[in-house]
């Protein structure tokens, strides 16, 4: 698995209260659910190649 890269996310305080509930109704990790709408999108907008699809 290839290694993660850190970074800084500013947040406005009612988006992140949002998130963090929704994260938490699914069993998920704050930054797992970010990760997860991001994967989401990138496979909408068709930007997601097979391969990188197919490893999450």
């Amino acid at each position: 698995m290839p290694k993660k890269k850190p970074f800084v996310l500013r947040l406005d305080p009612l988006m992140m209260e949002l998130l963090e509930k929704w994260a938490a109704d699914e069993f998920r990790s704050l930054n797992g659910q970010i990760e997860w709408l991001l994967h989401r999108a990138l496979k909408e907008a068709a930007r997601l190649k097979n391969k990188a699809s197919s490893e999450t």
